[in-house]
């Protein structure tokens, strides 16, 4: 792993972990609110601020993600070069495109 990857890896989970954090916060809240599917979604849609906070954890997730599974890879599956990377960015491009889907289905109005 390069250099590069290495911090990406490191910033990506520093960035995750505070949002990991509130997340799971907000989720206890909302159940011991008793909040329904329909209510949350209520609060959330139509909220830049929601949107904002889950698509900076869908990236650093994405990147995480991307980066780990290439280093499993090249462990497990022997895999070098340009295939790794190859497989690398569409599995980020992948987590990208169905992250932000989600985001967009739980923020749009």
């Amino acid at each position: 792993m390069t250099l590069k990857l290495y911090m990406a890896q490191r910033i990506s989970a520093l960035i995750m972990a505070p949002l990991v954090l509130m997340h799971i916060a907000v989720m206890i809240y909302a159940i011991q609110g008793g909040l329904s599917a329909a209510e949350i979604l209520g609060r959330t849609q139509g909220s830049v601020l929601w949107m904002l906070f889950y698509a900076t954890f869908v990236v650093a997730v994405s990147v995480h993600a991307a980066i780990g599974l290439r280093t499993v890879l090249s462990e497990w599956a022997g895999l070098r070069g340009g295939l790794l990377n190859g497989i690398a960015w569409a599995i980020l491009a992948v987590l990208l495109i169905l992250g932000m889907q989600a985001v967009y289905g739980v923020t749009a109005t």
